[in-house]
């Protein structure tokens, strides 16, 4: 009876023996290489947790940096077209400014003569010389403005900004477009003196001096006409107020100061204007237009 005992027993504790293995506390000893490797692995994942944490706030930050130097140059951007617009107004009003008063005081000018006075008179604006014979001109004309926009079929054979001068019709044409042009009114060269041809637009000048080539101060002295070698430019200049000289060629467009010629074949082959139509041009045209020339 009591070995029958002695193995009930011991087969109960053989048969408990997996139970208690399970239980807390009776788990086996990991080994001390088990125990470091664990903690290795522990260290590896905190230190790329931190370099991912610390790779995010690095983005942000830069992200951030970005949006405001964004934002600042779009700042800048619009200061910068401020200002622009600001000082392209003002010279626009300051152009504007000039270009009356300088109307104003051609005006005035042309309401004190009254008529030009023989060949000097319409030529220099001025009374001639006793020693210069004097010259018949008919009644003088006032400094108006004779620029229209028109339609012009031609002007599509020329680039924006070209000049066209016709003298059959003593009229230049500003070509503004295709089909489009602006249209003045002008003197040509008198009989002899016309020519044609193609060019471009060198230099401008406003107020230029005049400097009479020796052959037309020859030409002129033969028939009793003094001309000075030089004259400072001014109301009195018969170059007038503008002056956009012709590569190639002694001729200019130039302004007057002798509004009545405007129309007519009166000079040794310079394109005249009046004032106020020349000082519009000045502004409109660039250095390097192309200039043509028809007969």
């Amino acid at each position: 009876m009591k070995n029958m005992m002695r193995g009930v027993m011991l087969a109960v504790m053989l048969a408990s023996l997996p139970l208690m293995s399970s239980v807390p506390g009776h788990a086996a000893t990991a080994s001390p290489a088990d125990q470091q490797e664990e903690l290795l692995l522990k260290k590896k994942k905190a230190a790329e947790a931190k370099k991912a944490a610390e790779a995010r706030k690095a983005a942000e930050a830069r992200k951030a940096a970005e949006a405001r130097k964004a934002a600042a140059a779009k700042k800048a951007a619009a200061a910068k077209k401020a200002a622009a617009a600001k000082k392209a107004a003002e010279a626009k009003k300051a152009a504007e400014a000039k270009k009356s008063a300088e109307a104003r005081k051609i005006q005035a000018r042309r309401q004190s003569d009254g008529t030009c006075r023989g060949f000097f008179g319409c030529l220099l604006g001025s009374k001639p010389r006793a020693s210069v014979l004097r010259a018949s001109t008919g009644s003088a004309a006032r400094d108006v403005a004779t620029g229209e926009d028109i339609s012009w079929d031609k002007a599509s054979k020329y680039a924006p900004g070209s000049l066209v001068v016709s003298t059959p019709e003593r009229a230049l044409y500003l070509v503004t477009g295709p089909g489009e042009a602006r249209r003045y009114s002008v003197g040509v060269g008198r009989e002899g003196f016309q020519w044609s041809g193609t060019s471009t637009i060198v230099s401008k000048s406003e107020w230029p001096t005049w400097r009479p080539p020796p052959e037309m101060i020859k030409r002129e002295a033969a028939k009793g006409h003094i001309l000075p070698a030089v004259m400072e430019g001014g109301p009195e200049n018969p170059l007038g107020a503008r002056a956009l000289y012709i590569g190639g060629k002694i001729y200019r467009i130039h302004g007057t100061n002798a509004p009545g010629s405007i129309g007519g074949a009166v000079s040794s082959g310079c394109i005249r204007m009046m004032n106020t139509d020349v000082i519009e041009l000045y502004e409109r045209v660039k250095i390097g237009a192309k200039v043509y020339v028809y007969q």
